[in-house]
């Protein structure tokens, strides 16, 4: 067991530690294939490769935006190499050169598996691309920025109501499963995009301080505080929706709530509107509380799902944690008290404790609710180090996030 942390600098001691002598070495040693240069398939937890699947897209666009942060931090050359295979594959074999915009997947030989315009897929590609141009002022990575955001406006914004559609296909038609994955609802609508193309926008208009940027940005936003959020029975967001924003589900994601309580604050930043500021750090500071108060289990970590009257799934998924790092120090750095800095350094410790895989390295992407991993891969389809779903993305930005914003001092 990791000694316990002490305060903010025992929290930014940590973070830097594990970006740097795990999660980095990790990805720099696996997200590609030894042999081929291929983006890796699956990656069991004790790394054993399963090669005949598909490559995602989301994956590769995750490995970009993270890569890309690390080599704005500090430019090695073994990082901006990760990030330059990415980003080649990303603008290469995932690029519709016909249609524009990203395939949600390759086949292991690297031709296209599924040609769909997932808009979450579009979201991650923006925002890995939009990070790669500030990390490297490649020009070709905003012109593709700006391509994608182009034509997630032109056939994914939702004209009558607001916000985006799901997906649409290869050649930007209607589709009639919009579904991201097998377990979500076949709803026109998820909080789950719309926030990643808040993320995407937000990130982009930091380094294109475009008007139409700016405009859409804060539309959506608004449509999130408006129809997303909920303060019944507490703030926390609702999942799915139909065209006119009535709820499809009672479903309550912990994860994905204090995530957006530091992304819809992230958002409100960029924008610099004093109203819109006012009003999402209240949003940010209750969805907090929200989750403090109902979604985390006695040793400080958070539990998966539930519902408005209880906890329903009690596994302990490793993207929860990570975002509660960043959700409770967010809340704390906006007024919320020291109560968040202990619940950040609170998640963190479990973390330590039984997420980090301290011998084959990473985390453990699912845990039981007692902290110890469930079945692997194939097993359990979701249970790896490398997967469809299980990348660099929310444990390295969780590192990325401590360091920004704790001073080197404490």
């Amino acid at each position: 067991m990791v000694p316990s942390l002490v305060g903010l600098s025992g929290l930014r001691r940590r973070a830097k530690a594990e970006l740097t002598e795990n999660i980095l070495p990790f990805w720099t040693r696996h997200a590609f294939e030894p042999a081929s240069g291929r983006l890796a398939g699956v990656l069991t937890n004790d790394l054993r490769r399963f090669d005949d699947v598909p490559r995602h897209v989301v994956l590769c666009a995750r490995i970009l935006w993270t890569f890309a942060v690390a080599v704005r931090r500090e430019p090695r050359a073994e990082w901006r190499e990760i990030g330059h295979r990415a980003f080649e594959l990303l603008t290469g074999p995932f690029w519709d050169q016909r249609h524009g915009g990203v395939y949600w997947s390759l086949g292991p030989d690297g031709r296209v598996h599924s040609d769909r315009k997932q808009i979450y897929a579009q979201a991650f590609a923006i925002y890995g691309l939009a990070e790669w141009y500030a990390a490297t002022g490649e020009v070709k990575a905003l012109d593709r920025a700006r391509e994608l955001f182009a034509l997630v406006e032109r056939h994914a914004a939702e004209p009558n109501f607001g916000g985006y559609l799901e997906a649409r296909s290869a050649t930007w038609d209607e589709l009639a499963d919009l579904r991201l994955s097998e377990k979500d609802l076949n709803a026109p609508k998820s909080m789950n995009t719309l926030l990643h193309v808040l993320e995407a926008y937000t990130t982009l208009l930091r380094i294109w301080p475009d008007a139409g940027v700016r405009s859409r940005l804060q539309a959506l936003l608004e449509v999130m505080l408006d129809h997303v959020v909920t303060t019944t029975p507490y703030t926390h967001c609702q999942l799915f929706f139909d065209l006119e924003w009535r709820s499809l589900s009672r479903v309550i994601s912990y994860g994905h709530d204090i995530e957006a309580s530091w992304l819809l604050w992230d958002a409100a930043e960029a924008l610099g509107d004093a109203p819109l500021l006012a009003r999402t750090r209240t949003v940010a500071l209750d969805m907090a509380a929200g989750v403090l108060e109902h979604g985390c289990d006695t040793d400080g970590s958070v539990f998966y799902e539930g519902n408005p009257e209880q906890v329903v799934k009690t596994d302990k998924h490793w993207w929860p944690q990570a975002e509660a790092v960043v959700g409770f120090l967010n809340a704390r750095m906006i007024g919320g008290g020291d109560k968040f800095l202990t619940a950040a350094e609170r998640a963190w410790q479990f973390i330590d404790d039984h997420v980090v895989d301290r011998k084959h390295g990473e985390w453990f992407a699912e845990l039981d609710r007692s902290g110890q991993p469930l079945p692997d891969y194939p097993l359990n389809a979701g249970s790896c180090k490398i997967g469809p779903w299980k990348c660099p993305y929310h444990n390295a930005r969780a590192c990325f996030e401590v360091l920004r914003r704790v001073p080197a001092s404490g």
